[in-house]
């Protein structure tokens, strides 16, 4: 039994301890994951902890096979309401705010280790994170889920399908249909295409992750 699968095991039997252990491990996985499907600081927040709270409450219904993808199907339903509340309610701003309603920077999908990194390409590589991040908000949700989960997240196709609760077929759909339609849209930002090319270099096939 690996260390993830006795805490789970612990967090079945009641132990709350073991189950914040596996929350600090998936929080900010988790937290990524909803930033991207929801769009806004505020409202992954509460996705991310609706999904939490779901997750304890529902622990014993887990069977095993893939915890990520169990968990991740809690956090994608959890996303999912947070965008169907946000249609009854006013229109946001795409641009995440603050509380105070001051822009915030959003998680750095695409951030540059390097420290040696010259103004220029900072320059560049933030105006094309925020031409993916555009693009990315005006898939369907469904679609922006599969494209997240597989080339933001790194799921395995049959991992994501379980989070998704649809079967691979339909995944890879989605995320072909979800591709197409980045790349429709980010030539819409034809200054930053070289910038993309650098940073994914090579064809594309069915299995390459794109660099979002």
């Amino acid at each position: 039994m690996t260390d993830e699968q006795a805490l789970i095991h612990a967090a079945q039997q009641g132990d709350l301890d073991a189950f914040n252990r596996l929350v600090l491990a998936y929080q900010d996985a988790v937290y990524n994951t909803a930033y991207r499907i929801v769009g806004d600081a505020a409202s992954a927040e509460d996705a991310t902890q609706e999904a939490f709270i779901r997750a304890w409450q529902h622990l014993r219904d887990y069977r095993g096979g893939s915890w990520r993808g169990w968990l991740f199907r809690i956090v994608t339903n959890a996303c999912y309401d947070q965008l169907r509340r946000r249609r009854r309610r006013p229109t946001v701003p795409l641009e995440p705010t603050d509380a105070e309603g001051e822009a915030v920077e959003s998680p750095d999908w695409l951030a540059d280790p390097d420290p040696t990194r010259n103004p220029e390409a900072e320059a560049e590589r933030a105006a094309l994170r925020r031409a993916l991040e555009t693009c990315l908000q005006s898939l369907p949700p469904e679609q922006r889920a599969a494209l997240v989960l597989i080339d933001v997240q790194n799921f395995a196709y049959a991992e994501a399908a379980t989070a998704l609760g649809i079967a691979l077929g339909t995944l890879k759909s989605r995320l072909a249909r979800g591709r197409l339609r980045m790349q429709d849209c980010l030539r819409r930002f034809p200054e930053l295409l070289g910038a993309l090319t650098r940073l994914n270099p090579g064809d594309s096939t069915d299995d390459s992750r794109a660099s979002f």
